[in-house]
């Protein structure tokens, strides 16, 4: 097996996790679960991956350790896939999806030192590229699983044998993962191998190729790890610029209303306009692969443009398209043209998130010293993960109001976060912004 070999393992369990992504919240609807519950279960998901990452990456790094911890976490995650396959109570889901999304989380930073592993620094952008390639379309591959299973399997053995079916299919394939895994991985090196924070920052910040997964979250717990290894916030906010300020405001206020959608919108697809399964996964597939078909062509923009205009106009795109998902569930339920226009918006989504995500980072280097820039990505990364988390419950408390609320809410911190992002556009001339990549 050749030096990359172990990638095939992990796109396989990159399959399991992106169906899992959605069929868990899908099943939690299926057994009876609430809209506000609906909303901690994604909001303990989007949690989760932080302390695996931060305790898994520390152990392999002062370690050397690489084999045991992806090993631990994929068999943390197939034993999750099988908990929450068995339970037909709400909690006991939450908790079992949370145990997945930790050993998600954990598994990300080994994977950096893995596939980094013998490589000089410069071409580690291109190694964070081909991981992402392997577990962006694995992801991908596990939403079009989701898709076909359920639209086949749902109707000869019901809604919930067909989902519970298909998180043993999952366990199972995170299952071989690990002895396919534990067959490829490289040896653990003799001698310590700890690449340079600084140089690891450096590295992840040139490397503009994002997995599918993001289409739909913001989760990165493997660069959260390496963001934030060495920060010391009181330093590091004691030399925050006035406009770097602003724009962690509106990262709060953005992330928090993406949460307020992403959180409750699989009970809202699926009980209240009445969409199957395979139609649920399939509108969450077009609006990932619509951000990854995207993501070149934004940082082509992103280098012949401003990054902050470019994130104005996507952010209002996305204050726009949020309640239009209930617009369009109003005027048109459940009919082909109203699931059609339906495609088109998540597209629309996907797209738009593609432009946010590639121009965050060159924002972030843009306004932060050059002596702290390494803290400054880090706590983008932390505080767009905590804000996620923290809208996905603020969803479905709105969400058991009324769903349109809560769209609507969702919609108007986003424009939010866009003000607060033109304020920092109209600063840049005058506030001796630095461009260029991060220094060691």
């Amino acid at each position: 097996m050749d030096r990359d070999g172990w990638l095939y393992a992990w796109a396989l369990a990159s399959v399991a996790l992106g169906a899992g992504s959605l069929l868990v919240p899908l099943y939690f609807v299926a057994i009876g679960g609430k809209t506000f519950m609906l909303g901690v279960l994604a909001g303990v998901a989007a949690a989760a991956g932080a302390p695996g990452a931060l305790v898994f990456g520390r152990v392999a790094d002062k370690t050397g350790k690489r084999r045991s911890p992806v090993l631990l976490a994929l068999g943390l995650a197939t034993l999750a896939l099988v908990v929450v396959s068995l339970t037909a109570e709400p909690w006991l889901v939450i908790v079992g999806n949370g145990l997945l999304w930790f050993a998600a989380g954990a598994a990300a930073p080994v994977l950096t030192l893995l596939v980094t592993a013998g490589t000089v620094e410069r071409d580690w952008p291109a190694r964070f590229a081909i991981l992402n390639r392997y577990q962006g379309w694995g992801w991908a591959g596990g939403l079009v699983l989701g898709l076909v299973w359920t639209a086949l399997v749902s109707r000869p053995l019901g809604e919930i044998a067909a989902q519970q079916s298909l998180l043993w299919v999952c366990a199972a394939a995170v299952g071989l993962s690990a002895f396919l895994a534990a067959k490829w991985l490289p040896s653990d090196p003799e001698e310590l191998d700890r690449p340079r924070g600084s140089r690891m920052v450096r590295a992840i910040a040139r490397s503009r190729r994002l997995p599918v997964r993001s289409a739909t979250f913001p989760g990165g717990p493997g660069r959260l790890y390496w963001l934030t290894r060495s920060i010391h916030p009181r330093e590091a906010a004691a030399r925050f610029s006035p406009s770097l300020t602003i724009y962690f405001g509106a990262v709060i206020a953005f992330f928090v209303g993406f949460g307020v959608f992403w959180g409750p919108l699989p009970l809202y697809l699926s009980r209240t306009l009445g969409y199957e399964s395979g139609i649920v996964f399939a509108l969450y597939l077009v609006s990932s692969i619509g951000s990854a078909l995207w993501y070149g062509c934004a940082g082509e923009l992103a280098e012949r443009y401003s990054p902050s205009g470019l994130q104005v106009g996507s952010l209002l795109a996305r204050a726009a398209l949020h309640p239009a998902v209930a617009a369009v569930g109003l005027l048109l339920p459940a009919t082909l043209v109203g699931t059609a226009v339906n495609g088109v918006v998540f597209v629309l989504i996907g797209v738009a998130w593609a432009v946010i995500a590639v121009t965050a980072a060159s924002v972030v280097t843009q306004l932060a010293p050059s002596a702290i820039r390494g803290e400054a990505l880090g706590l983008y990364t932390a505080i767009s993960g905590l804000a996620s988390g923290v809208g996905s419950i603020l969803g479905g408390w709105l969400g058991g109001y009324d769903f349109l609320l809560a769209f609507g809410v969702a919609g108007a911190l986003v424009l939010v976060g866009a003000a607060l992002v033109a304020v920092v556009w109209r600063r840049a001339p005058s506030a001796a912004v630095e461009k260029g990549p991060i220094s060691a």
